[in-house]
């Protein structure tokens, strides 16, 4: 049982046969029911796949004959291994690298240029990765090419993430539960901790917060994409308040499930040391800015009645009054994967048990 498909738009012809991956087929007949010109015979040149074929054979023979009902059909002769079948003009597979993994990433800039040559490319090359033993395929779709879309979803694809340029779909190939790793899992904050010489704590009040308009809070927000958290704590504190500073080290962090989209929160409380006085406020985001002092900002009832930062705020008294060790961040090289990381780790040296920072 053979069945074709000519695709005139993109010069393609495709051939499904079936037999098994080990069978031989050694001849093709593909017929095509409509008239074309002695020119669009001569341009249609179909090859076999070398990698799913295992042959070099490229021989073709394209005559017009008569049907049984008097109709002219194009018959097309070749030598092949397994379809799919195309003209030698045209690219039939995605372009794509191989990952570490034994899956594919396809290349967002080669796509075709409409939908339904996307669609017929598709479909091959998820015929072809198959045959190959490849295992998940990513699929990055720009932005002006969401047109792509619901034609990779109709092919089994699935949505993972979506940044502001482009929308990820991923496609498993290989039987059983999908293996590839899911979309970012948790959203990651930072809040600092800044004190001066004068005992005075550095809190904000947030213009968006209205049913706490009477509450002082530490300076947070969300470190952004490839920034160290010692930096995003810094960068925060700097854009609310205007204070420069230095970071000192991660007195302690919270995690927690379910909170945007159903993201996983974690939350990292970071020990700053002011290196200005000057409070600037952003007046976007901050509805005022001050220094208070330390007793005062316990004493809150927000704090006082929350036993978890009540709790964040006896390991900042306790840190300062070096009975409590944080953890400061190191740049650190592995081998795994060649990359220089940042690890946050208590260091403790035997002569000095107080915690001092260097």
């Amino acid at each position: 049982m053979q069945k074709a498909m000519l695709d005139m738009s993109s010069d393609m012809v495709f051939l499904r046969r079936t037999c098994s991956m080990l069978q031989i087929c050694n001849l093709a007949s593909i017929r095509f029911f409509r008239r074309m010109s002695s020119r669009q015979r001569r341009d249609i040149s179909v090859k076999s796949s070398y990698l799913i074929a295992k042959t070099p054979t490229e021989n073709t023979i394209a005559s017009t004959s008569k049907n049984i009902w008097g109709k002219e059909e194009l018959v097309i002769n070749g030598s092949y291994g397994a379809y799919p079948w195309i003209s030698s003009r045209e690219s039939y597979m995605l372009e794509a690298d191989e990952d570490e993994y034994g899956g594919v990433i396809v290349r967002p800039e080669c796509l075709p240029q409409t939908a339904d040559a996307f669609a017929t490319i598709l479909q091959s090359s998820l015929f072809h990765w198959k045959l190959q033993g490849k295992k998940g395929v990513w699929l990055r779709l720009p932005l002006d090419q969401a047109e792509f879309v619901p034609v990779a979803v109709k092919e089994g694809f699935k949505y993972h993430h979506a940044e502001q340029t482009y929308l990820m779909l991923t496609y498993w190939i290989p039987e059983g539960p999908c293996m590839l790793p899911a979309n970012a899992s948790h959203q990651v904050g930072v809040g600092g901790f800044v004190l001066n010489h004068r005992n005075e704590v550095l809190v904000v009040q947030e213009k968006i917060h209205y049913s706490f308009e009477d509450v002082w809070k530490l300076p947070t927000g969300f470190i952004l994409e490839n920034e160290e958290i010692f930096n995003g704590a810094v960068r925060e504190v700097k854009e609310e308040t205007g204070i420069d500073t230095e970071f000192l080290d991660v007195i302690a962090f919270r995690h927690v499930h379910h909170v945007a989209f159903e993201k996983s929160d974690l939350f990292f409380i970071c020990m700053l040391k002011p290196l200005s006085t000057q409070i600037v406020v952003d007046e976007l985001e901050i509805q005022a800015a001050k220094w208070m002092p330390l007793a005062e900002f316990v004493k809150q009832p927000c704090i006082q009645d929350d036993n978890m930062f009540k709790k964040i705020i006896d390991i900042c008294i306790a840190r300062l009054g070096k009975c409590y060790c944080g953890l400061t961040a190191h740049q650190m090289n592995s081998k795994f994967d060649s990359r220089s990381s940042t690890l946050y780790y208590n260091v403790v040296e035997p002569e000095d048990y107080n915690c001092q920072v260097s």
